[in-house]
This record gives structure tokens, sequence and C-alpha cells, in this order.
């Protein structure tokens, strides 16, 4: 059953993740212009790299291959998308910044799981 529960874990977080990365190249353009919105240094570059870093540790967190490498790669995503992307305090529409404050927490929890994954290597 442990094991069952693992391989599920890892569908589940590294899929979210691999998702996303496919996403970021799916929809480059739209995506460059939102983050060009935010304020993101060099838009099309950003997202293409965020974009690479998703799917490096997604694939690493689902197939459990270079497990530190992918989770390292999903912690240098985390923190400057959660503090650029989701600045709600920026805000001043009052459901744009729930909607922000939504995401930001997401990922501070998401940041957490990687933090616990890297130092126990869970996966």
């Amino acid at each position: 059953m442990e094991t069952v529960i693992l391989y599920l874990g890892r569908i589940l977080f590294g899929g979210f993740f691999i998702m996303g990365g496919i996403n970021h190249f799916r929809h480059m353009e739209m995506m460059s212009g939102y983050a060009q919105s935010k304020g993101a240094p060099m838009p099309k570059l950003s997202v293409g790299v965020s974009g690479l870093l998703l799917l490096i540790g997604g694939v690493s967190t689902l197939f459990h291959v270079y497990p530190t490498v992918g989770l390292i790669a999903l912690a240098v995503f985390l923190v400057p998308v959660t503090l650029i992307m989701h600045a709600f305090w920026k805000a001043s529409d009052a459901q744009t910044k729930m909607g922000e404050q939504v995401n930001f927490t997401k990922n501070l929890a998401l940041l957490g799981a990687v933090l616990i994954l890297l130092q126990g290597s869970l996966i």
C-alpha cells in the first residue's frame, strides 16, 4: 500500500509541474505578455526558462530520476515566480488581490513540500 501511495503522490505532484511546464511552451506568447505586465525581466526568456524548470522538476519527481536536481529546479522556479508574479500586496483591486494571495500561498505551500522532500529524500 505504501508503494501505491508513493507512486500516486509522484504522479500528482510531478504531473502538476509537468502540465505547467507544457503550458508555458504551448502558450508562450500569452504567458510572455502576462509576465511582462507583472514586470518580469526578459518575459519571453523568463517564461521559457521557468517552463524548463517545471519540466525538469516534474519529470524528475514523476520518475524519481535525479530527485535532488529536480527539487532544486522546482525551488528555483517557485521563489521568484511567487514573489514577482503573485505580489498580492501590489494589487489595488480587491478581487485581483484575493486571487494573487491565493496563488501566492499555494506556491508557498508547494515550496514547503519541495523543501520537505529535498530534506527527507521522500520521493
